[in-house]
């Protein structure tokens, strides 16, 4: 590897009188000789202190003690040479002491120092002025005041000395003063590349390794990066790493290397040369770990930008970063990872990296290193997103139960990759399915309760992802998955709120979870949300329709609407309109409460345990109806008749439609309600109608503010819509119910007209239509007609 630096330099010539052996018992009385008027005596004197200084950090202490420092640091500057080289010399020594380091900042010393540096001084004096500034320049001040104070300049024209200490010296300086990128701009400006380049020719190890070190920290800046392509600074690094010889320097070159591989156009510069072939094979064959892992981080930090990542495909560099991954160095595994996820950005990589890295991956996720199951998911979330190849991938290499272990990690990185990895392979059904039976619903608890956000917010996705199956959500809820789920609701986060209601909105999907999930209070947490501009979005109204679509009453009195697929069933009261945010009371505590002079609340109990009616079991449905009801069993056995058999339509009105499907049944069926209500009303004689006086009779016989819908003989608008929608979804017609102001209701339904034009199968959009209950039973009113308005309004 060549010569080691020399320690220190030759004794200077002999004067006139003897060296002066110095003890710590005598080193006082030469530290007096310090103020002596001859110059003959100060040369002796401090060639003493300096060679008492040299022999450890105890004597170095003691001369600072005595007071030594200062008059030593004021000799820097005598005007004989041989004074200030030897007070240069013994300063320098001492300066490696922190104690010493501490005074000479309080002594302002280093314009000094780089004055003694200035061409005229001998070389010794240069080795040891910058073996100086090259202590002080570790602390930020000092190397504020170097960089002010033209420090830079002789310290780049000294790495030209001839001497190598002094080589060594002002390399190393400038590698401490270019930590800050006020030295990095000024360095570039001074041309420092090529006589950093040329210490790497050096006969000295530590002379090549320090530039190697201080070129890796320049070259973090691009315009430097530009000057070492000009000056064929490649070819130079490249030589070091082709050397064997060179081993303990190959790591350093290699940074640098890296940091040019992030520009395009030496990275394209390097391929042409058959210089990255070259990088990827080193890296693989290479015995040093350090040089592996660093060449895994190159490879990731030049992936950053999309034209080399094309580059480094085209030269085959996933086969690298797999052969990498099945290293035993963590380190190596860890950084082969990375570079894989950044790699991943380029579509053609992620296909190659599939093929043949899937199954080191998944092995990696049982590595008892955290941090390597941390970067082996996150590879895998980049391979899997948008990839259903590499997703299908990971389940044959046996993944989805490793992953779901990876749940319980203790890196929240590691947690939050492999649920979106499971996520990523749900969106296929069989990959689901086989998710669903290795108990992720029990595994998903623990990150739900995490309380690293990003955590939250992917669990709470892999939630939406699996519980579109009810058996999934059976399984969330029987694990006590609900409670930590309904109270990421609460969260500050914008998008662990909006994912906890995409997956409240997907576990609402059956009763019981809606329920459970209403309990734990998902439902007023959801209307507060709403209520919020700023907190509310797309998926906290989707979730909150979809639990109320649970919670029929208080749906329809907070929003004023069912759709035709809310079907009234068994215990279903009307209490009237309420504000968003006020939650209904329970049917049995409205029913203890006692009698008030409020609005009658409305009672439907019709809910049958029977499947939907076939016609083999009308006459069932008719008698359970009419038993539960009370209406009569001829009405409802009329009107079931009539809306399974075939009628005439009835003539073309203004606002009506010409020719409807089920007009009959629907027409025979409004008229039974309007009868059962009272009968029809004439419009200029509604006032008349004692709709009101009847139903605070029933109260008052009842004893109750529930009234049952089916004693109702006198009913207004939005009780006769209320027993229409009732019907209706009793016997498979499908329509709506809606709210208006002042006792007003209506049902809407939908229905396609035949073709004007007469052509068989042409079917034109279905229409929407009112249904009168009040003036003419029977009759449809087309949406938007002034008919219809007048009738949904006063």
């Amino acid at each position: 590897m060549g010569k080691k630096v020399k320690k220190e330099v030759e004794p200077p010539p002999k004067d006139v009188f003897d060296p002066l052996s110095v003890e710590s018992k005598k080193a006082a009385t030469v530290v007096l000789m310090l103020n002596s008027p001859e110059e003959e005596v100060l040369s002796k004197a401090c060639e003493a202190l300096y060679k008492f200084a040299s022999k450890g950090e105890e004597n170095k202490l003691t001369l600072l003690e005595l007071g030594a420092l200062e008059p030593l640091f004021k000799l820097v500057t005598h005007e004989d040479p041989i004074v200030r080289r030897n007070a240069t010399m013994a300063v320098g020594i001492m300066a490696s002491h922190n104690d010493v380091k501490k005074s000479l900042r309080q002594l302002d010393v280093t314009s000094a120092f780089i004055a003694r540096l200035a061409p005229e001084e001998d070389v010794v004096t240069h080795e040891f002025a910058s073996l100086c500034l090259v202590h002080m320049a570790v602390e930020y001040n000092s190397k504020v005041q170097i960089f002010e104070q033209g420090g830079l300049e002789p310290l780049i024209r000294l790495l030209s000395s001839p001497d190598p200490d002094v080589k060594k010296n002002c390399v190393e300086c400038i590698y401490n003063l270019v930590q800050d990128f006020q030295s990095r701009a000024a360095v570039r400006d001074l041309n420092v590349i090529p006589p950093l380049l040329e210490l790497l020719k050096s006969d000295y190890p530590i002379i090549q390794l320090l530039a190697l070190k201080t070129l890796g920290i320049i070259s973090i800046d691009r315009e430097t990066r530009v000057m070492l392509r000009e000056n064929q600074g490649l070819d130079h690094l490249f030589k070091i790493l082709e050397t064997k010889e060179f081993n303990d320097l190959h790591v350093e070159a290699l940074g640098v290397v890296a940091n040019c591989l992030e520009d395009v156009d030496t990275m394209q510069l390097i391929q042409e040369t058959g210089g990255l072939r070259k990088l990827l094979a080193f890296t693989e064959v290479s015995t040093l770990t350090d040089f592996q892992k660093n060449a895994a981080k190159a490879i990731a930090k030049a992936a950053y930008d999309q034209e080399n990542r094309k580059i480094l495909h085209e030269e085959e560099v996933e086969k690298c970063l797999v052969n990498l991954l099945g290293t035993d160095n963590d380190g190596t595994r860890i950084a082969a990872a990375q570079a894989i996820s950044e790699m991943c950005e380029n579509l053609a990589s992620k296909q190659a990296i599939g093929a043949i890295g899937i199954p080191q991956l998944v092995q990696l996720l049982s590595s008892d290193n955290e941090e390597v199951k941390e970067a082996a998911a996150t590879a895998l979330v980049n391979l899997t997103t948008a990839n259903p190849s590499n997703a299908s991938a990971v389940a044959e290499a046996d993944g989805i139960e490793p992953l779901i272990s990876v749940l319980s990690a203790k890196r929240d990185g590691a947690v939050a990759s492999a649920t979106t990895v499971l996520t990523n392979l749900a969106t296929q059904e069989p990959l689901r399915l086989n998710i669903q039976s290795h108990g992720i619903m029990t595994a998903i608890v623990k990150p739900l309760s995490s309380t690293n956000s990003i955590v939250q917010s992917r669990a709470a996705l892999t939630v939406a992802a699996i519980c579109c199956d009810i058996d999934a959500r059976i399984e969330l809820r029987n694990a006590g998955g609900l409670e930590p789920l309904v109270k990421l609701l609460h969260s500050k986060h914008d998008e662990v709120r909006r994912n906890a209601c995409w997956a409240v909105m997907v576990c609402a999907s059956d009763e019981l979870t809606a329920a459970e999930m209403t309990k734990l209070g998902a439902l007023d947490i959801l209307e507060e949300i709403n209520l919020s501009f700023g907190r509310k979005n797309n998926f906290s109204e989707a979730a909150l329709e979809k639990i109320l679509d649970h919670n029929l009453p208080q749906k329809y009195s907070q929003s004023g609407y069912l759709s035709p697929s809310n079907i009234i069933s068994d215990g279903f009261y009307d209490y009237g309109q309420v504000k968003p945010g006020v939650k209904l009371l329970s049917l049995e505590e409205l029913s203890s409460q006692e009698l008030n002079d409020h609005r009658a609340i409305i009672l439907v109990n019709v809910k049958s345990s029977e499947p939907e009616p076939t016609p083999s079991t009308v006459e069932e449905k008719i008698q359970e109806l009419s038993t539960r009801t009370g209406i009569s069993t001829s009405a409802l056995r009329k009107s079931s008749k009539e809306k399974t058999s075939s009628t005439e339509e009835k003539p073309d009105s203004p606002g009506r439609s010409s020719s409807i499907s089920k007009s009959s049944a629907r027409e025979k069926g409004s008229r039974y309600v309007a009868d059962k209500m009272g009968g029809p009303i004439q419009r200029d004689k509604l006032h008349e109608f004692s709709w009101e006086l009847h139903l605070s009779e029933i109260e008052y016989e009842l004893k109750c503010n529930v009234v049952p819908i089916g004693k109702i003989n006198k009913g207004t608008f939005y009780h006769r819509a209320l027993l229409f929608k009732v019907l209706a979804d009793k016997i498979g017609v499908s329509c709506s119910l809606h709210r208006g102001d002042y006792n007003r209701a209506w049902n809407e339904v939908q229905l396609v007209d035949d073709s004007p034009l007469g052509i068989p199968g042409l079917l034109l959009p279905p229409q929407v239509y009112i249904v009168d209950l009040m003036y003419e039973p029977g009759d449809l009113m087309k949406e938007g007609s002034a008919v219809a308005d007048r009738y949904c309004r006063i």
